[in-house]
């Protein structure tokens, strides 16, 4: 099976023949000026405690960290949304490792600031055993400092690409949370971060496991 830096690969081969330049030229531009903006360093990190949230998954019910951590260590995953085929390789592939999580104690969330009929639409479709909890108008994000605004150059290429973020994360905000992983120790302290400003970039999933 190929992990999941070699379909990253893959799909960033296949959609440089399928996007139109200006599309591809927008998106770069866009990562460039959210990287130089050092988010990632700027947000939450090891050491640091996890705020306890409050969250509502598929079947909008409560899901509390400090209820989770009693089971174990936490693993919080943050994606842009469905629309996103970056963010679906990494669940799907989260997935497909959920089983070592598991063996460690480990429980998985996945998070992110689209309404439930999305995130119920995407755990159906690739049979996702763990929760994918609703973050409105990105409010957890914006705690740990991945919350970024796109660029208003870049919303018209969303736009062409027939992806609405207003319908998607019901609200009239261009907000989304730069793709990040923590493990929460039991005591709430994050003991492994991975963010990165480029979408197309993401974690080592057996390196995240080695960290349980």
């Amino acid at each position: 099976m190929k992990n999941l830096a070699q379909q990253i690969q893959e799909l960033n081969e296949s959609l440089a023949h399928q996007l139109p330049r200006e599309a591809l030229e927008a998106f770069g531009r866009s990562i460039q000026d959210l990287r130089a903006s050092n988010i990632e360093g700027n947000s939450i990190g090891t050491g640091d405690m996890f705020p306890d949230f409050k969250l509502p998954n598929t079947n909008d019910e409560t899901v509390q960290l400090k209820e989770i951590l009693k089971n174990g260590k936490v693993i919080a995953a943050f994606f842009r949304g469905s629309w996103c085929p970056y963010c679906s390789l990494e669940l799907k592939a989260l997935q497909d490792s959920l089983k070592q999580i598991a063996d460690r104690k480990a429980t998985l969330v996945a998070i992110s600031p689209q309404k439930l009929d999305y995130s119920q639409e995407l755990k159906s479709s690739y049979n996702l055993d763990f929760e994918l909890l609703t973050d409105k108008n990105n409010a957890l994000a914006k705690q740990l400092g991945i919350s970024f605004r796109l660029q208003d150059y870049v919303l018209p290429t969303y736009s062409s690409l027939g992806i609405d973020l207003s319908e998607y994360n019901e609200n009239g905000s261009s907000e989304l949370p730069v793709p990040a992983v923590f493990v929460i120790d039991t005591n709430g302290s994050i003991t492994y971060k991975f963010a990165d400003a480029d979408y197309m970039n993401r974690m080592d999933i057996q390196e995240l496991i080695k960290q349980l």
